[in-house]
């Protein structure tokens, strides 16, 4: 019985792959490229979905490793009590950071210097000057403080912002400073200009943003949501923006995709972006790299990176 690899790229694509595994491309068409019962090692096809990812996990009975192209993992981790136990889920730690953090800065970028506006205006053909705020001197509360938050800041150093503060599940200290457990959020949110979301979807997170988590956030405060769509409570945001006392600019929402007729595609003061802050010319050279070293890893039986949960 072969012992198969199913990627999500073309083996081709790659420079080196350990021997002794017969490979697999899948990037979840109808078919199956082999038997998923002589699958061991399991490369999730990239932004297909949870119905996609998961469709082969009943039938890998002897896959040992499912590794995602994802920071977040919440489209797999419920299909983890079909496998065997041990199994390891791996996500992408270290593909997205720099995309991401990229989209974030110009997400925030462009929605406090009207640049919407500006390109309603261009299409219109009309002038229109107008006062914006920068993002020098503003206060930016980064929640969900990992190496994509991590990341943001760096970029957020050269604007001269007046104060970035950190906030993860678990108080900490890093090299930069302190990082602020969720329980500081109801006293750090009225302090801060800038919200930027970064969370996994987890049951801790699902919702956090709600009607009380915007109360607290400051008039004219701008909320970036570059995590997973359901860390906020859609109706909650929606009214805070059809009052016209906040702002918004979302990678990620929920329903995602937005349906077309959805209220927030026309509510006042948002900008949306369609869940593009992983996929750019900087993925595929990370991802290839992180699969190459993870399949080395697992034929040497190394320990493998980036394990966020364990079967059974």
């Amino acid at each position: 019985m072969t012992a198969d690899v199913w990627l999500p790229l073309p083996p081709g694509e790659f420079e080196v792959l350990p021997e002794g595994f017969e490979y697999h491309h899948w990037d979840g068409a109808p078919e199956f490229p082999a038997d998923p019962a002589n699958c061991v090692f399991y490369g999730v096809p990239y932004m297909k979905g949870a119905e996609v990812a998961t469709r082969p996990l009943a039938r890998m009975s002897r896959v040992r490793v499912v590794q995602t192209l994802t920071a977040g993992v919440d489209h797999v981790q419920p299909a983890l009590t079909v496998l065997p136990s041990g199994v390891l889920l791996c996500n992408a730690r270290g593909v997205h950071e720099a995309s991401t953090a990229e989209l974030a800065l110009a997400l925030t970028l462009a929605s406090l210097r009207g640049i919407p506006e500006f390109v309603r205006a261009q299409q219109a053909e009309e002038w229109r000057t107008a006062f914006h705020p920068a993002l020098a001197d503003r206060s930016v509360l980064i929640v969900g403080y990992g190496s994509i938050g991590s990341a943001i800041e760096d970029r957020l150093t050269p604007f001269e912002c007046a104060r970035v503060v950190r906030v993860a599940r678990n108080a900490r200290t890093t090299p930069r400073g302190p990082v602020q457990p969720f329980t500081e959020l109801p006293e750090l949110l009225p302090q801060a200009d800038v919200v930027i979301l970064v969370t996994p979807l987890t049951e801790t997170t699902r919702g956090l943003v709600d009607a009380a988590f915007l109360s607290r956030m400051r008039d004219g405060a701008l909320l970036v949501n570059v995590g997973r769509g359901a860390v906020v409570v859609t109706e909650a945001l929606l009214a805070e923006l059809e009052s016209g006392r906040l702002r918004a600019a979302l990678d990620v929402t929920d329903p995602e995709p937005l349906p077309a007729g959805h209220p927030l595609w026309h509510a006042p003061n948002v900008l949306i972006s369609p869940h593009v802050g992983g996929p750019t010319s900087a993925f595929l050279p990370r991802a290839r790299a992180l699969l190459q070293e993870q399949l080395t890893r697992f034929a040497a039986g190394e320990p493998l990176r980036n394990t966020v949960a364990t079967a059974g």
